[in-house]
């Protein structure tokens, strides 16, 4: 399994769920999350029968972080990011121990 890094520091093991039905499932039918889940191409979430709370960090072509919504709540749907291209989910109060913030850059690996 890959995993997510920030200026060479490992975050995580991450999955990375590229074709209309990974992303489409994406974290559905789980409890929980061990890692990451990288959908792409993707500019938008939702928690519609999501079983527990996950942060969401929105990035660009080049893994760059431009916005963080945290505990997003079963449920929800979040408005697109029109720069994103890629969107990164975890558990919720995975990205404030990562120390995750808008602006870092990310790599898979």
């Amino acid at each position: 399994m890959p995993w997510l890094l920030r200026d060479g520091d490992v975050l995580c093991s991450v999955e990375v769920a590229g074709g209309p039905l990974g992303r489409g499932r994406g974290l559905l039918g789980r409890t929980s999350l061990d890692g990451a889940l990288l959908l792409r191409p993707a500019l938008q979430v939702h928690t519609l029968g999501m079983r527990f709370p996950i942060d969401v960090a929105y990035v660009d072509t080049s893994m760059r972080v431009l916005d963080v919504v945290c505990a997003m709540a079963p449920w929800r749907i979040g408005a697109p990011r029109w720069k994103a291209r890629a969107v990164l989910e975890a558990e919720a109060g995975a990205f404030e121990r990562w120390g995750l913030r808008v602006g870092d850059v990310l790599e898979v690996r």
